[in-house]
């Protein structure tokens, strides 16, 4: 098989790899599966609920395996689950998952802001609009899929 990758390819895939690899340190430093720490973090950016389908979404893993870490998070007593209208769920922190969060995924979006605030707002701008710029592209050219 021909690599199709160029040099800039290559970088960028390296890249996105060993950020993936440094969030999933970040998730066993705390003890949590990556599952759980994606639920954790979700919920932060929306305060200390969010909605199901939000999570499923937002962290890119399986519903099947949301739903497996999420019992496992009920069962430990850290979120639990309440209908948000007739067809919808929100994830919900207990107080002991409020504590977890605490000192997991808040501790990990606080060094996210360090990082980009440790930077100039023009190169906070470039940085975002590059990325939401490669996100819009690469979209598109999923659609494009032929399976």
């Amino acid at each position: 098989m021909k690599n199709v990758a160029n040099t800039e390819g290559r970088r960028y895939s390296y890249l996105t790899s060993e950020i993936e690899a440094s969030y999933h340190e970040a998730a066993s430093k705390f003890k949590l599966s990556d599952s759980a720490m994606r639920i954790l973090y979700t919920i932060c950016l929306k305060g200390e609920e969010g909605l199901l389908s939000d999570i499923v979404r937002l962290s890119g893993i399986s519903k099947q395996t949301i739903n497996s870490s999420l019992r496992k998070l009920e069962t430990d007593g850290i979120v639990y689950l309440k209908t948000a209208d007739s067809r919808k769920k929100k994830v919900c922190l207990t107080e002991k998952g409020k504590a977890l969060a605490q000192n997991s995924a808040l501790q990990v979006l606080r060094f996210e802001n360090e990082i980009l605030d440790s930077w100039t707002e023009e190169e906070q701008q470039v940085y975002i609009e590059l990325t939401e710029r490669f996100l819009s592209s690469f979209k598109e050219k999923i659609k494009e899929i032929k399976a």
